[in-house]
């Protein structure tokens, strides 16, 4: 059962209360303590939370539920601490140093509401924690269910701001409580309760923001983003997405082939500045020595051994002695 329950509006800020009887000699005896109620403490949802409270407390000092003050959560005195529930705790050198925060260590909806420190059996500390609403944003196809999740046991209220209509308009349009499910009269054919609220068959004039608050305490729990595209707007978007990623893709061939032509013609310049004073002796070379060879066969294959030297070098006939 969430914590959340409504706290009232009597508490102020600080107080300091005095109390005076007179005994029998007639003298006063008074009795006196003060009090603190802090803003609320928000946290993100599974964060920790540190509910604040500063008062000097030479006995037991202990953390309660508002709403259930038998239920002690964690407890100090000036020998030790100790974590009565697990998941909250406080710390001993700060309590002897008169700060009495209490540390819960992982804060979910459950755990929303009004806590109590009080000294002694005296209240001395009233802090609320609450929870910062959850975002969610939703794009879905005309026809298709919307799914509202209800993140907490008590009863949400569902609360519609429309986009769709010059100005903004806001509606409750259902009551969750347990598995019980109250909607307005144009949604009760289309909606249930499943994993969550569901509303079927949405269509774009249901795209808006979507609200689920406590009905008790009008404090926000999930806020949903929706936008629904019909199938005309979603054919338009695919076709223009689809159109742009082929002239991408063409594009893309076309540019990567003009780049790999410059970078091979480039490299093709640097070789021949670097390397052709290498290679071109090297080619003289190997054709002197395919000449040579092409000569040395021809003269083998003379039968009358008549045949001519050639002056490889110069190219010129020379006639063999006789």
């Amino acid at each position: 059962m969430s914590l959340g329950q409504t706290k009232p509006h009597y508490k102020v800020s600080h107080a300091v209360l005095q109390f005076c009887s007179l005994r029998p000699d007639f003298t006063d005896h008074c009795i006196r303590w003060s009090f603190s109620a802090n803003g609320p403490v928000k946290v993100k949802l599974h964060d920790p939370a540190t509910l604040p409270c500063s008062e000097r407390c030479s006995g037991l000092a202990r953390w309660t539920v508002f709403h259930k003050r038998s239920d002690t959560l964690a407890e100090c005195d000036q020998t030790s601490c100790r974590s009565v529930k697990e998941g909250y705790q406080m710390i001993h050198d700060q309590y002897l140093k008169g700060n009495l925060s209490l540390i819960i260590t992982d804060a979910d909806f459950t755990k929303r509401g009004w806590y109590t420190c009080d000294c002694a059996s005296k209240d001395v500390c009233d802090v609320q924690l609450q929870i910062e609403p959850l975002n969610t944003t939703v794009e879905m196809m005309t026809g298709e269910a919307l799914i509202l999740r209800v993140d907490v046991s008590d009863a949400v209220d569902v609360i519609y701001n429309s986009t769709g209509t010059p100005g903004p308009s806001r509606d409750q349009i259902c009551t969750v409580d347990g598995p019980s499910l109250q909607c307005k009269p144009e949604y009760t054919q289309r909606s249930s309760l499943t994993s969550g609220l569901e509303l079927r068959r949405m269509t774009p004039s249901d795209s808006g923001v979507y609200i689920i608050m406590d009905s008790r305490n009008k404090e926000v729990i999930h806020t949903y983003a929706v936008t629904v595209r019909d199938v005309q707007q979603s054919s338009i978007w695919k076709d223009g997405y689809q159109k742009g990623n082929e002239d991408g893709y063409s594009n893309g061939l076309g540019i990567g082939a003009g780049v790999f032509g410059i970078i091979a013609l480039a490299l093709g310049v640097i070789l021949g500045m670097f390397c052709g004073p290498r290679v071109r002796p090297l080619m003289g070379t190997c054709v002197q020595r395919i000449r040579r060879e092409d000569s040395s066969d021809r003269r083998r294959g003379d039968p009358s051994g008549g045949l001519q030297d050639e002056d490889v070098e110069s190219g010129v006939a020379l006639a063999r002695p006789p």
